[in-house]
Parts: C-alpha cells; sequence; structure tokens
C-alpha cells in the first residue's frame, strides 16, 4: 500500500514529470548504466517525506541512497517544486478557491538533530538543535507560505519575510486580496509588527499578550490545523537534512499534498472525473 493514497499521488506524480526538464545524454559513447525512472525516484522521495526515514533505509536493489539525493539536487536546481507548488495553488484557486482575505499565522517548532542552516537553540527542547516554521494559511487552512528558520529565532521577526512570499506568490497567482485580515497570537504584539502590517493594508487580529485568548478566536485555530497537517510528515517532525534548499524542498512538497488533498475532498461535491474516489474521505 503506497505511503500516500494513489488518488492524490497519481495526478501529482503526472504534472511533476510534465514539469521535468528534458535531460541529454552527454556521454560520448552512450553505454552508460541506465537511467533510473524519474517516476521511481519521485515515489521513494514521497516516502522519505511522509516516514522520515533515512535513505539508506528507504534505498534497495532498484534505487540507491546516492541517486535519491543526486536526483533530488537536480530537481532543485531545476526549480521543478516551486512551479508545482505554483500549479497546484493556482489550481486549487480556480476550482476552490483560495480564501487570502482571511489569513492566519504562527511559528511551530519541530526537531532538527543534525543541524544546518535552518536549525539553531531550541527554547521547549533544552536547547537541543530544533527547526522553526512560519506558516501562513488561507481561512480554510491551506499552507499558503512556509519560511523555515532556527528555533530560536522569534515569530514576529520572521513575519515580514513571509509576508513578502506572500506577496509574491499573490503576483504570480494574479490573486491579490483587498484588504486581508492576519489572525495572530500574542507572540506577534509589538508595535512594529502593526507598522509593518499597516505599510502592508492588511488588518492585523492580534492577541494581547498577558491576556489569555481562546485558540477559536479571530480564527487562529486555522492555522494550528495546518501546522498539525505538516506534522503528519515524518520529515518534517524531525529534519535531518542541514542545507536550506533541502529543507525547503521538503516543505514544499507536503504543500503539495496537503493541497492536492483538500482540492480532491472539497471538489468531490461539485466535479466529476474518470478517477474520483468513491468517497471524499481520503486516508
Amino acid at each position: 500500500m503506497p505511503v500516500v493514497p494513489e488518488s492524490i499521488l497519481a495526478p501529482i506524480r503526472q504534472e511533476f514529470l510534465a514539469l521535468l526538464p528534458e535531460r541529454e545524454d552527454r556521454h560520448p559513447l552512450g553505454c552508460h548504466r541506465p537511467r533510473i525512472p524519474d517516476a521511481v525516484v519521485f515515489d521513494r522521495l514521497v516516502l522519505v517525506l511522509v516516514s522520515g526515514m533515512g535513505y539508506e533505509r528507504v534505498a534497495d536493489a532498484a534505487c540507491s541512497a546516492t541517486t535519491l539525493r543526486r536526483r533530488r539536487d537536480e530537481w532543485i536546481t531545476a526549480g521543478v517544486v516551486d512551479w508545482l507548488v505554483l500549479a497546484v495553488l493556482a489550481a486549487y484557486d480556480k476550482m476552490v478557491g483560495l480564501e487570502l482575505e482571511h489569513l492566519s499565522a504562527d511559528g511551530c517548532i519541530t526537531k532538527a538533530p543534525s543541524g544546518g542552516a535552518c536549525a539553531g537553540r531550541s527554547p521547549v527542547d533544552r536547547g537541543k538543535q530544533g527547526l522553526k516554521r512560519s506558516q501562513l494559511a488561507d481561512g480554510y487552512g491551506i499552507p499558503v507560505v512556509t519560511v523555515p528558520a532556527g528555533a530560536n529565532i522569534r515569530d514576529h521577526t520572521l513575519l515580514p519575510e513571509t509576508l513578502d512570499e506572500f506577496t509574491a506568490l499573490t503576483e504570480r497567482l494574479d490573486h491579490a486580496p483587498d484588504n486581508p485580515a492576519l489572525s495572530l497570537d500574542a507572540g506577534y504584539d509589538y508595535n512594529p509588527v502593526r507598522v509593518d502590517l499597516a505599510g502592508r493594508g492588511i488588518t492585523g487580529k492580534i492577541a494581547q499578550r498577558g491576556v489569555q485568548t481562546p485558540i477559536q478566536a479571530d480564527g487562529r485555530w486555522v492555522v494550528e490545523r495546518t501546522n498539525s497537517w505538516m506534522n503528519n510528515f515524518g520529515k518534517l517532525r524531525r529534519c535531518t537534512e542541514r542545507r536550506r534548499v533541502c529543507v525547503e524542498f521538503y516543505l514544499h512538497l507536503a504543500t503539495i499534498v496537503i493541497t492536492v488533498r483538500s482540492l480532491i475532498r472539497r471538489a468531490w461535491y461539485t466535479h466529476r472525473w474518470p478517477t474520483r474516489p468513491r468517497t471524499p474521505r481520503i486516508r
């Protein structure tokens, strides 16, 4: 049984392979070993994402760990996953509609035992190496922007970079919301945050420090659910990648899986297609 249902994995794999650039065989004699199909490597990388296992444990006689790392780096250099994220979000926006007028953001700390460019001393794990995700979600919980950083970086200092990427994304999607509202917890209750939001034309709904506010207030629970969806992937719960580009590769891949799953679930009631699942409850 695949780690991701075939109804979700098949369209992602098909679109991913279609975005791959054509590869030229530059070997002078053409006598090298046959290239392992990209579909096989892609499925193994999805297994790495979901299970969190190392490349050596996923590898076997059909595909080695070196091949997984080399092909991953090739796809990162080509920017294939970046284009795939844009295509998936655009498809979701076209069929269902991204609720970009109601946003929520929060930070989530996970483990990063191998350290690296996106790791720092975790304040909630006895100073061990940790990774923080600055997560921005739409009104339904679709992970629109995810920015990795060290666990010792404060949430409010990551917000400008997160919003800059959101602005760039809306320009590429051609869907710029008018006067969006952004729900934030007390970790963002600082004057520089309010000034930055006002300059961007965003209405901030920020919980006050020292005042207990239920998580249901102002729609902040949505991003908490998004963090829970992201933490379902073993590679994100315990990230062993040291380079930032590799961390972003798996963050984008997780975003793609979550978005396609939500798209199928919500479109199940309004659309019909040949491979439509028999039930909207996709597991």
